[in-house]
């Protein structure tokens, strides 16, 4: 009889004292973050691709690709330390380090019109794109979460069970936040509109007419 009527009570006892919606709202919060950190592992395994290819036509650029694969290795250890902050700050260092990536392709033509490197743009793209997704579903999973163990009785359980807030997917370094936003596929993007430093044109300037000689 005893047991029958703790069965009874302990869910009411729990569900009152909000600790099965703060596992619930952990619960969500979680598998958003999951989504970023695939996304963000797919955009890592995309980058070494899209060097390559442009690479193949201007292999003087050492210095762009270097600064690539920097972002690159940070993101990849961001998304190991599972922290969101580390995450978004490192997501931002690659958009801007793929910007001057794009903006060495803008001096090569051929490069432009490339299949292969025209594909490779498409899935990052795609790829941004769903980090941006996921990025707004994280975030306001995080804030229901956040805003609920605030609240009373939800905060006495919150702070019996260890149950802490999230940080948000956010860049909290201004310098990062500044970083543009890459756009693969718009000519005339900030990222494309100017080349990167040291990059060579793709074709040498015509040289200047050689004077007439006089009468």
């Amino acid at each position: 009889m005893k047991r029958r009527w703790l069965a009874l009570v302990l869910p009411l006892a729990l569900s009152a004292c909000g600790y099965n919606r703060i596992q619930s709202l952990d619960e969500q919060a979680n598998a958003a973050q999951g989504q970023i950190e695939v996304q963000l592992q797919r955009r890592a395994e995309l980058i070494p691709n899209l060097v390559a290819t442009v690479k193949g036509m201007a292999n003087q650029e050492l210095a762009v690709f270097t600064e690539v694969a920097r972002a690159r290795g940070g993101l990849m250890n961001a998304v190991q330390s599972k922290d969101p902050e580390q995450m978004a700050t490192a997501n931002a260092q690659v958009n801007g380090a793929l910007g001057r990536l794009i903006a060495v392709a803008e001096n090569y033509p051929q490069l432009k019109s490339d299949q292969g490197f025209l594909r490779l743009q498409d899935e990052l793209a795609g790829t941004a794109n769903r980090i941006a997704v996921s990025q707004t579903d994280y975030n306001g999973a995080v804030r229901e979460y956040n805003a609920y163990i605030r609240q009373f009785p939800a905060v006495l359980t919150a702070k019996m069970t260890g149950a802490k807030e999230k940080k948000y997917f956010q860049v909290t370094n201004a310098e990062n936040r500044a970083n543009p936003n890459v756009d693969f596929g718009t000519p005339g993007s900030p990222a494309s509109s100017a080349p990167a430093a040291g990059a060579a044109p793709a074709t040498p300037p015509p040289a200047p007419p050689t004077p007439s000689a006089r009468p």
